[in-house]
C-alpha cells in the first residue's frame, strides 16, 4: 500500500520556525557571494565574467533543477526531499570555501544551486502535510519571509559584521553561513507525523509538471517579471546611476533597494490570510512594481531612489503572493509539480532577460536601456494577471 503522511497536532509554532529557517537557505548561500567577490578575486584573479558566474550560475540552476525536485518528491516524499536538498546546499556551499581550484569552486556553486532548486517545489508540497488549510497562507508567508531575510542577511551583514569577526577570511565566512543548514536538516524531522492511506492513481505516479496547464505559465511569467525587475535592478543599478552622474547615491540606492523586500516580507506575515489566493493584490502589486521601474527611470536623485524602493517592495509582495499559490490551489505532490513548472519558467526567463538587457545596453552604449528593456518586456504580464483564475474574495 502506498502511504502518505500528514501532520498530527504538533504545535504550529514549531513548524513555522522550521519553515522560516529552511526558507533562509533559499537565498542566503547565493547572495553571500557578491560581498565576497573582491576577496575571492584576490585569490583566484578571475575575469569579471567568471567572477559574476559565482552568483549567476546558482540562479541558472534554479531553473534546471526544479523539475528534478518534482521527480524526487514523488519517490522520497516532500520532507525527505527537502532534507536531502538542504543538506546538499549546506555541504556544497561550505565546500566552496575549502577549495583552491576554480573548476571545483564553480562545480560546488552549481551543486548548491541544484539543491536550492529542489528545495523550492518541496516546500509547497510539505505545507499541505504539516499545516491545516487555514494555516497555509501564513506558512507560505513565513518561509518566504525567511527567504527574503536571507537575501538581506547574506548581502547586507557579511561585510560589516561577519568578515571582520573572521579575520576577513572569505573561506571561513562561507563555512559559518553554510554549515548551520545541517542543523536545520535535523529540525525538519521534529514535527511528528503518522501514515495515512493514499489513493494509488495516475496523478500520484506523475512527476512531470503539466505543461498544458495555463496556470503554470501565468505563474511562471509573473514570477519572472518580479525576479527580472528585482535582479535586473540590482545588476544594473551601479552603471545606471553612474551614467546619470549620481554615483554618490549608490550606497543608499543599494541599501534601500534591497531592504525593501525585507519590509515586504514582514508586511505579508500580517496580511497573508487576507491577500493570498486573491486576484486584486496580485494586480495591484504587479502594476506598482512596473510603475516603480518606470518612475526610477524617469526621475532623478532621491525621487528615483524612492521609486526604486517601491519597485523592490511590490516585487517582493508579488513574489510571495505567487509562490504561496500552489499549496492553495493544489494538494501534496500536485502543489510541488505546479511550483516546479512555474519555477522552471520563471528562473529561465529571469536569468536570460537581464542578460539580454545588458547586451542591448552594451550595443547602443546607453546604460539605462538595460532597465527599459526589462520594463517593456514586463508589460505583457498585465493582461495575464487580469485573466488569473482567482476571485477577489475567498
Amino acid at each position: 500500500m502506498i502511504l502518505k503522511t500528514r501532520a498530527t497536532s504538533q504545535p504550529p509554532v514549531l513548524a513555522f520556525v522550521i519553515l522560516w529557517l529552511t526558507g533562509l537557505y533559499l537565498r542566503l548561500p547565493i547572495l553571500v557571494i557578491p560581498p565576497l567577490t573582491a576577496a575571492i578575486d584576490d585569490d583566484f584573479n578571475l575575469p569579471q565574467a567568471l567572477l559574476g558566474s559565482l552568483t549567476t550560475l546558482p540562479i541558472l540552476m534554479l531553473s534546471v533543477g526544479a523539475i528534478l525536485g518534482s521527480l524526487v518528491i514523488i519517490h522520497l516524499g516532500a520532507r525527505t526531499t527537502l532534507a536531502m536538498a538542504l543538506a546538499l546546499v549546506g555541504l556544497a556551499s561550505a565546500a566552496r570555501g575549502l577549495t583552491d581550484q576554480l573548476a571545483l569552486l564553480l562545480s560546488f556553486s552549481a551543486f548548491m544551486g541544484l539543491g536550492i532548486a529542489i528545495m523550492q517545489p518541496a516546500l509547497p508540497a510539505l505545507l499541505t502535510r504539516w499545516l491545516q488549510p487555514t494555516q497555509l497562507a501564513l506558512g507560505s508567508a513565513v518561509y518566504m519571509n525567511g527567504m527574503l531575510m536571507g537575501e538581506f542577511i547574506g548581502a547586507g551583514l557579511t561585510l560589516p559584521i561577519l568578515m571582520p569577526w573572521l579575520n576577513n577570511s572569505w573561506q571561513l565566512t562561507l563555512l559559518v553561513w553554510s554549515l548551520p543548514a545541517l542543523l536545520v536538516v535535523a529540525l525538519l524531522f521534529l514535527p511528528k507525523q503518522h501514515p495515512l492511506p493514499a489513493t494509488n492513481n495516475k496523478a500520484n505516479k506523475s512527476w512531470m509538471p503539466n505543461w498544458s496547464d495555463p496556470l503554470l505559465w501565468r505563474m511562471g511569467f509573473l514570477l519572472a517579471v518580479s525576479a527580472s525587475l528585482f535582479f535586473g535592478g540590482n545588476a544594473y543599478l551601479s552603471s545606471f546611476l553612474e551614467a546619470r552622474g549620481e554615483s554618490h547615491l549608490l550606497q543608499a540606492a543599494f541599501f534601500w533597494f534591497n531592504i525593501a523586500q525585507m519590509f515586504a516580507s514582514i508586511l505579508m506575515l500580517f496580511m497573508a490570510r487576507r491577500w493570498i489566493a486573491r486576484i486584486l493584490p496580485i494586480k495591484i502589486s504587479l502594476i506598482a512594481t512596473i510603475a516603480g521601474m518606470l518612475g526610477m527611470l524617469l526621475f532623478n536623485g532621491w525621487l528615483s531612489l524612492m521609486f526604486g524602493f517601491m519597485l523592490s517592495f511590490w516585487a517582493g509582495i508579488l513574489l510571495i503572493l505567487l509562490v504561496a499559490l500552489p499549496p492553495q490551489l493544489r494538494s501534496g505532490h500536485e502543489a510541488g509539480k505546479l511550483a516546479a513548472g512555474a519555477f522552471t519558467v520563471s528562473y529561465s526567463l529571469s536569468f536570460f532577460l537581464p542578460l539580454a538587457g545588458g547586451l542591448v545596453a552594451d550595443w547602443f552604449e546607453q546604460a539605462s536601456l538595460s532597465l527599459w528593456f526589462l520594463l517593456v518586456l514586463s508589460l505583457p504580464a498585465i493582461p495575464l494577471a487580469w485573466g488569473f483564475p482567482l476571485q477577489n474574495k475567498r
